[in-house]
């Protein structure tokens, strides 16, 4: 999967960038890098939050919802960025990228007064296990 991003503003720390690219990272299902589109050395990874995080679910504002033109919450991708270290790998739960899957616009928008970290670390996934037959 490709698909191009608009966001409505730049991300923190990216300005003045807003256009990007998600390309999926082949062989892990749910994985991407965003890529700026006018600054090929401008990248982050993102996990798809309901693949990764099945129990995450930020409340975004009415106002977010419009800016965004979310007519549901299904038309929602929500992504959370990944920062990689020596002894593993953290999410930010506290500032989710929102993309509306129909049109690609998409924001990162700050959770306030959710309770959630900027450092959550990954845990590994429960591969499903075959039934025995």
């Amino acid at each position: 999967m490709t698909a191009t991003l608009s966001f409505l503003s730049p991300p923190p720390g990216l300005a003045p960038l807003t256009d990007f690219y998600l390309n999926e990272i082949g062989g892990a299902a749910g994985l991407f890098s965003l890529t700026s589109a006018a600054d090929q050395h401008t990248r982050l990874f993102v996990l798809d939050a309901s693949v990764f995080l099945p129990d995450y679910s930020p409340v975004i504002s009415d106002e977010h919802a419009v800016a965004l033109e979310l007519d549901s919450p299904e038309q929602a991708m929500v992504l959370v960025v990944t920062n990689p270290g020596e002894t593993g790998t953290t999410v930010n739960l506290m500032a989710p990228i929102v993309v509306n899957v129909t049109t690609g616009r998409c924001a990162q928008i700050i959770l306030d007064g959710q309770d959630f970290s900027l450092r959550t670390e990954l845990t590994a996934r429960a591969e499903p296990v075959a039934a025995l037959g």
